[in-house]
């Protein structure tokens, strides 16, 4: 089990000894200190400067997920989707809970002003970018072992699977060259989902053979490259997948020495994003369902004053966030086999029976909570495809999954878009919008290469 916590502390150097001295002529060298928190690159070239690189990338992990630096996809784009309302006054979340966001066409391409949106694009960008410096620095420093180095190719390609799956077509893919910016040209969500494959690829390709920390990035590149090709409707060149153990977690940790989970932060504290119970009239009813994978609470409004809340509690302050599993794993060759067998309702049988050994595998509900009873085998192969869904749902909630699979339901299976995002009339007054993707910032038009979404299908 992989797990990872960042300890950032603020450093100061002789502040309070100088405080305490009595001033005694004009000696000028007193006031000549070395400020700590300015780190130069050269300070960079060395084998503790190539870890440091390497921390930084999860630093930088943990705030893109689950971190209390900002708004995350994790919420942002789950409040698009339906695991999440907005409770809030800000109208960067209403606007987005609404499915309406603000924007402005260039050359006819589309990029928003929604103000929160760019910290969670450049979040992920900076993944990928310090991830690559970090490669670098380790192969020049510290080229033994290998897991390090496959580790930052696991994270640049988780970095590039979630862009895919959040944001539009039309990704630009900037690059650092020393000081210079090299401006990306935008690519295609398929084009991101290649590029996750190919880091993944790369992470098993500089890893070592054996021990925990191999077998975390062995496990990692394995689960995140068979969910970039069912993103591509690729499922049968997915392998692997039988390798990861359902019990293995890669987790986010966080702590008083980091940062909250910003999950329990924004909703059960701050009550500002409200759980999702059938938004939309389409949406899952993840509080009415009482499922233990899920526990929630009800009661009294949230932040607006008008929008009854609901909170999650299956995360408390400090808890740690799982992101990827082999949980998640046995998910994928689930949908793998429904998509690509085809004996009718011996399939059926065959996906339900995986869906059931998920659900009673010992270790993966919180202690104390009650035990999930047996799933019965849907009568026909959509209501096999909405079971596999709801169990993606509940399993994997709030972790940066489900707007992807509102989008694979709309583009390779063939639900109408109302039929699985919420629409009809939006509860803080007006209608839902038609948005499936949180398209890319306007801030990025920096770039002169992007003008926009080169479209906003899904």
């Amino acid at each position: 089990m992989m797990r990872f916590s960042i300890v950032v502390r603020a450093r100061r150097a002789g502040v309070a000894a100088l405080m305490g001295l009595a001033f005694v002529g004009c000696d000028s060298k007193i006031l000549e200190i070395t400020d700590p928190d300015i780190i130069n690159p050269e300070d960079l070239n060395s084998v503790v400067g190539a870890e440091a690189l390497r921390n930084g990338v999860l630093t930088r992990l943990q705030a893109a997920t689950s971190g209390e630096s900002a708004d995350n996809v994790f919420l942002f784009g789950g409040m698009l989707a339906d695991e999440w309302r907005s409770g809030d006054t800000f109208e960067q979340r209403n606007t987005t809970d609404q499915r309406s966001l603000a924007g402005t066409p260039r050359n006819g391409l589309f990029a928003t002003s929604n103000s929160f949106i760019a910290p969670q694009f450049r979040a992920y960008m900076r993944i990928r970018e310090q991830g690559q410096q970090a490669i670098e620095a380790t192969r020049a420093k510290a080229p033994t072992p290998l897991a390090p180095i496959g580790l930052m190719f696991a994270l640049k390609a988780y970095a590039a699977v979630t862009m895919g799956e959040y944001f539009c077509n039309g990704i630009p893919f900037s690059r650092a060259e020393g000081p210079l910016i090299i401006p990306g040209n935008p690519v295609s969500v398929d084009s991101a989902f290649r590029i996750a494959a190919n880091d993944a690829d790369s992470a098993t390709a500089n890893n070592d053979a054996t021990g925990p920390a191999a077998a975390d990035v062995r496990y990692l590149a394995l689960v995140i490259k068979a969910r970039a090709l069912l993103d591509r409707n690729l499922p049968a060149s997915i392998t692997g997948l039988a390798a990861v153990p359902t019990t293995w977690v890669f987790k986010v940790n966080h702590s008083a020495n980091t940062s909250s989970n910003n999950l329990w932060s924004l909703n059960t504290n701050a009550k500002r994003y409200v759980l999702g119970n059938v938004e939309g009239g389409v949406g899952l009813n993840y509080r009415a369902a009482n499922d233990p994978r899920l526990p929630t609470s009800a009661g009294g409004n949230a932040f607006d004053s008008q929008t009854p809340f609901i909170a999650q509690l299956k995360w408390a302050r400090y808890d740690p966030v799982t992101i990827v599993s082999g949980v998640e794993a046995r998910l994928i060759e689930a949908e793998v086999q429904w998509r690509t067998d085809t004996v009718g309702a011996v399939n059926r049988v065959t996906v339900t029976n995986q869906l059931n050994a998920i659900r009673a595998t010992a270790g993966l509900l919180p202690a104390g909570s009650a035990a999930l009873a047996p799933l019965a085998v849907p009568a026909t192969p959509s209501a096999m495809l909405d079971l596999i869904m709801r169990e993606r749902a509940f399993w994997m909630f709030s972790t940066g999954h489900r707007l992807g699979d509102l989008r694979r339901l709309v583009k390779y299976y063939g639900r109408a878009a109302n039929s699985v995002y919420p629409n009809g009339a939006y509860p803080k007054g007006g209608t839902y919008g038609a948005f499936m993707v949180m398209p890319l910032p306007d801030a990025e038009r920096n770039n002169p290469n992007f003008n926009g979404c080169t479209d906003l299908n899904p």
